[in-house]
């Protein structure tokens, strides 16, 4: 692909850089495991770009191969391979200070969320990004109304695992 192709997709994903922190921050809970996470999801973004037609919002398609990726990534036995030739090495998204620890709601709600299962997971990333019960439903293969239940079955059980924790919001 062209310079201008790479320097277009580098624009766009750093753009839309939260939805690569806020999933892997969702499904993995050490540090290294999250940039772990991240480079996977950047190799994946770009191994697909091509395959983005512009029908729908590029956050839209990030979200999907974010949330596709993390959950084929943890189910993979993991073996680190720096076999990435097909894949600029030289990707970096812009940091930021991004430091969730410093705001401990955050901290524990993100706790709270590592215990949930893939398809939760998903619910409240989605839902966390401001997406309807419709949106969540057509990107999860959903009907809306399951969306919402599963959604709040979802937020319940965040709220038992606060609980047992003994953190007060």
């Amino acid at each position: 692909m062209s310079s201008q192709t790479e320097t277009a997709f580098l624009k766009l994903v750093n753009q839309h850089k939260g939805i690569l922190y806020k999933a892997s921050r969702m499904y993995a809970d050490s540090l290294e495991d999250r940039e772990d996470l991240q480079q996977e999801i950047l190799i994946q973004l770009w191994k697909s770009y091509q395959n983005f037609k512009g029908n729908s919002e590029f956050s839209t398609w990030m979200y999907r191969v974010a949330i596709n990726t993390a959950i084929t990534y943890l189910k993979k036995e993991k073996i680190r391979t720096n076999n990435h030739t097909d894949v600029p090495h030289h990707f970096e998204v812009q940091n930021e200070d991004y430091n969730p620890s410093k705001d401990r709601q955050l901290e524990v709600f993100y706790i709270a969320v590592q215990e949930l299962k893939a398809l939760e997971k998903a619910i409240i990333f989605y839902f966390m990004e401001g997406m309807s019960h419709k949106e969540i439903g057509d990107n999860l293969g959903l009907s809306e109304g399951n969306a919402r239940v599963k959604l709040n079955r979802a937020k319940e059980k965040i709220q038992q695992i606060i609980k047992k924790t003994g953190y007060e919001f």
